[in-house]
């Protein structure tokens, strides 16, 4: 996570890199795996075909069957899906090995189908400081670059800190052989979600249906999306103060929020709702364990301040009980909790340990011979264990769970059965859910058969609102549909502050 930031995961289970939330989050829509393609798919799918004797005992070269199997991948997606459109993101920068093969996969595509194939390249305008002047050359030569793989660019989107200028459009057009009003400018936004808005007024899609010769008729409007980021831009609305409490902080000296990107939008979607700014502070959780007793305390105490916590997911024995400890003052001092995956496994120790006085309570991720594995490893996963099968093998995508009447959970959803995501290979012992219950404690989703908890809670007598799920719901949430439980902890958190 502290590399590629976090692990998104589609509805049908396949684990893929933080971009693909970010496309589900712009399209409002599910993707599939027919949408996500990287070099060790295609290449094992190449090495299988040939050890099938798919390729008929041909010597098999990176071109053309690499080449070819990539071609296949990007026309199959656009096929599956029935688009009239498809946008390929080739990542990584210019002149990267890794990117060769694709590069060159979309060159003989746009060959093959000369009509039906636009290029549009991303490129980075600095703004050195103590020069104060953009600079084009670095993308002129990224241009000349990509020439140089038979590929030329159809339109150029500009990114900096600053608009493009006319006299840098002019210069860009001429030296990237690039229609003048096909240069966009992309300058640094207070909101991501801003750029559809911008790229509209530059009539950037407009242009795009010109160019592949489609009708201009849209069925969408983007009045919704305008309305959402006034709110989520909004700086005079009244703030709330919200901690992270994780561990996928720090890369070097910088901090790198994309560990936790779908939880942070998620947060943003549900305060653009209620007419709220969230401010998000980061908490490192092994930052709660450093020291002597007195020394913890303190840095605990400190979480008072906030209107509500969260806990994401994770995995490990790194900065757990400090994960603990938080919980701990969150449940104690009735700040709104919010626990994910391994938050909400957490919250359930922690209860055990200090509500049911089980002493040693534990996950038997990190703790084997813990007397009270209050945290399992699934039965179905004890043979990949066994077997050393990691990868792709945990519990992955969407799963149906019953949801109690009378729960907060049934109150936020508004119905019975629901349908999340998950990424986990631990549950919460089912020989252990009686005596939690009896204690006090609600688990208010369950499994369709009941045996696996979903959602664990405390009831609002005791709680204003404290609840974990084993599955992640930030990965639904969306800018013009945030996640009702993300929305209810912010209800909570504001009700908090006004109590303050």
């Amino acid at each position: 996570p502290t590399e590629h930031g976090e692990v998104f995961v589609l509805r049908t289970g396949l684990e893929t890199d933080q971009d693909m939330g970010n496309y589900e989050r712009f399209l409002n829509r599910d993707l599939t795996n027919e949408d996500y393609m990287t070099s060790g798919m295609v290449y094992q799918s190449v090495i299988n075909r040939e050890r099938a004797l798919g390729y008929h005992g041909k010597f098999v070269e990176a071109i053309p069957h690499v080449r070819d199997e990539i071609i296949k991948r990007m026309e199959a997606a656009a096929e599956y899906n029935g688009s009239r459109i498809s946008v390929i993101e080739i990542g990584g920068t210019i002149g990267d090995f890794q990117n060769a093969l694709f590069i060159e996969a979309a060159r003989v595509l746009k060959m093959q189908h000369p009509d039906d194939v636009l290029f549009v390249m991303v490129s980075y305008l600095p703004v050195p400081g103590t020069i104060g002047e953009m600079k084009t050359k670095p993308t002129q030569t990224a241009v000349r670059d990509l020439n140089s793989y038979g590929v030329q660019p159809d339109f150029l989107i500009a990114r900096s800190t600053h608009s493009l200028d006319e006299k840098r459009k002019e210069k860009l057009a001429v030296w990237c052989n690039i229609r003048k009003q096909h240069v966009i400018s992309a300058p640094d936004i207070t909101s991501i979600y801003e750029a559809p808005l911008n790229f509209e007024k530059d009539r950037f899609g407009d242009m795009l249906l010109d160019a592949l010769h489609l009708p201009k008729k849209r069925k969408a409007s983007l009045a919704a999306w305008n309305a959402f980021v006034k709110a989520a831009t909004n700086r005079k609305i009244p703030e709330i103060n919200v901690a992270i409490v994780g561990k996928y902080f720090d890369t070097g000296d910088f901090v790198l929020a994309d560990a936790y990107l779908s939880v942070i939008e998620a947060i943003k979607f549900s305060a653009a709702k209620l007419s709220r700014r969230a401010n998000i502070t980061w908490i490192n959780s092994k930052e709660l364990e450093q020291g002597g007793p007195k020394s913890i305390a303190k840095s605990v105490a400190k979480l008072k301040k906030y209107h509500g916590i969260i806990v994401p997911g994770g995995f490990g024995e790194s900065g757990i009980e400090g994960k603990l400890k938080a919980i701990r003052f969150a449940r104690e001092h009735k700040i709104p909790y919010l626990g994910l995956c391994y938050g909400m496994q957490l919250m359930v120790i922690e209860y055990a340990r200090n509500v049911l006085a089980l002493k040693g309570a534990h996950t038997a991720e990190v703790a084997k011979n813990t007397p009270h594995p209050i945290v399992d490893v699934m039965l179905e996963q004890k043979k990949h264990l066994a077997d050393n099968k990691y990868g792709g093998t945990m519990r992955l995508g969407a799963y149906p769970a019953y949801l109690k009447k009378g729960t907060m959970a049934r109150a936020a959803y508004k119905k019975e059965l629901v349908e999340e995501r998950h990424r986990h290979r631990y549950e919460i012992n089912p020989t252990y859910v009686k005596r939690l219950e009896a204690a006090g404690l609600v688990f208010s989703g369950t499994s369709p058969d009941g045996v696996l908890m979903e959602i664990a809670e405390l009831p609002r007598s005791a709680h204003p609102f404290m609840l974990g799920t084993q599955f992640h719901p930030e990965f639904q949430a969306r800018p013009l549909s945030p996640h009702p439980l993300f929305t209810e902890f912010l209800r909570a958190a504001i009700s908090r502050k006004r109590k303050k």
